[in-house]
């Protein structure tokens, strides 16, 4: 009765929403016109968004936001330092100002707006930012990459081990250092929160399965100093990490290990292994199987601690499958998972006791404890 009520709404709004009388008389009511407007924005946003994300690219790179951070700057000024005929400067920096990156002043020169002042010591956002050059090639033929029709995407040569487990060990050095540093930048977006959301006072040791160069593990060395702690990941990541992990101070805290943790066995005597922005890199058969090797490594009562951007996230439904959907698509393996499918796949590798850990921006990660039980089969949600 309720899917067959649910058709029958959805077809009339859509019969009357989809008739060009209906919409020009609706602008035109007083009762119905802020809505028709606040919706006709909302399409005209989504046309134009590509144009927007453009605008901020071009901002980024040209390195206003660190210019601007010095105090307001005229138009020349500006233009001078990006290099840019004026004309186009004003052109770039209006369009800027109207999505709020900048604003201009009543004397004619410019400053951050509340949106650009917000990436001002946000080194992770601006390499986020510049990354998504390589996610725009690949959009340039949205239908091409939804067909799939065979050629290889910018994304997937980027991140080429990443959810390969066949070509994860054979990966080029610089294909390997391209990746981790751009995990080491963003890993600030989201370290102090799972730091906050997890209380780690009680446990022992940790194990950072996938821990790249060791930024995640040098944060919680300094936040916690009587946890002893592990890093696994693939050879060459590993002698990354123990550069990273001298430069940090904290080498002599952490045991590297390196291997493929679709091939290897894990190191064992953890009580807790933390998976940090790695499962929705895997489709759901390599991901399960990642978990039910972290359930085997971990003696009863042990922690898992799932953490990365999920689907339907609050405040950010959007994200999860209109922006990591496409992303993973394109980079050609995993997907983004809800809360709930990801306590599936934890429930299936034996996890019990699975617990959401409430973190400050859900948009940036989302973290999941799951306790490894003496009954797998035993699992309370």
């Amino acid at each position: 009765m309720l899917g067959w009520l649910e058709d029958q709404i959805g077809a009339w709004r859509n019969r009357w929403v989809g008739r060009a009388s209906f919409r020009d008389w609706a602008g035109r009511f007083w009762l119905t016109r802020p809505m028709a407007r606040r919706e006709a924005a909302r399409l005209f946003d989504l046309c134009a968004g590509f144009i927007y994300s453009q605008v901020l690219l071009a901002i980024v790179r040209l390195e206003l936001i660190a210019f601007l951070s010095a105090g307001p700057a005229t138009t020349s000024a500006i233009a001078a330092h990006a290099q840019l005929p004026e004309e186009n400067a004003e052109c770039l920096l209006a369009a800027a100002a109207a999505l709020d990156l900048l604003h201009r002043r009543a004397d004619g020169r410019w400053q951050l707006g509340a949106l650009g002042a917000a990436l001002q010591d946000n080194a992770a956002l601006l390499a986020l930012i510049r990354h998504h050059a390589v996610l725009y090639e690949d959009l340039t033929d949205p239908v091409s990459l939804m067909k799939g029709d065979g050629r290889d995407t910018r994304l997937a040569a980027f991140w080429r081990y990443a959810g390969q487990p066949a070509t994860a060990a054979k990966a080029p050095p610089d294909v390997v250092r391209a990746y981790t540093e751009l995990m080491a930048a963003t890993q600030p977006l989201v370290t102090q929160q799972i730091l906050g959301a997890v209380p780690l006072a009680g446990r022992r040791t940790l194990l950072d399965v996938g821990g790249g160069n060791g930024t995640f593990l040098a944060a919680v060395a300094k936040r916690h100093p009587h946890l002893e702690l592990m890093l696994f990941d693939l050879p060459g990541v590993v002698a990354l990490a123990a550069r990273n992990l001298e430069d940090a101070g904290v080498a002599d805290r952490v045991r590297l290990v390196g291997g493929s943790f679709h091939d290897d066995a894990l190191p064992d005597g953890a009580d807790t292994v933390s998976l940090v922005r790695v499962l929705h890199d895997h489709d759901d058969a390599a991901a399960l199987a990642l978990l039910t090797r972290i359930r085997a490594s971990l003696s009863p009562g042990g922690w898992l601690i799932l953490a990365e951007p999920m689907a339907a996230a609050p405040d950010a439904a959007r994200m999860g499958h209109a922006y990591f959907g496409i992303y993973l698509h394109a980079m050609g393996s995993g997907r983004p998972r809800t809360v709930q499918e990801n306590k599936d796949l934890l429930q299936k590798a034996g996890f019990r006791a699975i617990r959401v850990r409430p973190t400050a921006v859900p948009l940036q990660v989302q973290v999941l404890v799951a306790e490894a039980g003496t009954d797998p089969t035993r699992v309370e949600i």
